[in-house]
């Protein structure tokens, strides 16, 4: 009787695993993920919340006051991925941009991020996480799934809807994709 209810036991923790697990990810990973695939490219965005992002950068060094405005400004792990595109992808993000229903604005680069943090005094180990946490400025990626990711500042305040275009190049010819409204939650 004993063996029997401890495999019962066994089996509703066996069972439970899984529910647990998924509001687990679901209480890591409360925005959703916004994707749209274009001439064989994918671009997806998952909205990284200020506490991950201050989590991660503190961790690497930074202070509470020197990634607060990167931290506050819709932080998002972006991917782009060429799935099967005719040929090999390049692009540069300074093309990149964000479309308010106010404005559109160029998204800020990686340089112009180090250049502040660089005169708040940051540290070089900082800085160098800072910097390969980040989606590249440029590459290119071959066909058939070569992909990359990496975290995102769309510049944006808490509560921002915008649409975002990506612009890359195959052999020169310019595509671009356009994520619409995509929320970035407070």
């Amino acid at each position: 009787m004993k063996k029997l209810i401890s495999l019962t036991f066994s089996m509703i923790a066996f069972l439970a695993v899984p529910s647990l697990a998924e509001e687990a990810k679901a209480k890591v990973s409360p925005t959703p993920t916004v994707q749209k695939t274009e001439q064989g490219v994918t671009f997806s965005l998952q909205q990284l919340l200020p506490d991950q992002v201050n989590a991660f950068y503190l961790g690497r060094g930074f202070t509470s006051e020197q990634i607060k405005p990167y931290a506050e400004s819709c932080v998002y792990t972006a991917i782009l991925r060429n799935d099967n595109a005719e040929e090999r992808i390049h692009f540069v993000r300074s093309g990149w941009n964000v479309k308010t229903n106010d404005a559109s604005q160029t998204i800020k680069t990686n340089a112009e991020w180090l250049t502040e943090f660089t005169q708040q005094q940051t540290t070089p180990a900082a800085l160098l996480a800072f910097d390969l946490a980040q989606i590249p400025e440029e590459q290119e990626y071959e066909p058939k799934g070569d992909w990359n990711q990496g975290m995102l500042s769309v510049g944006l305040p808490a509560g921002s809807v915008f649409a975002i275009t990506i612009i890359w190049d195959i052999a020169g010819k310019p595509y671009q994709l356009t994520l619409n409204e995509v929320n970035c939650v407070k």
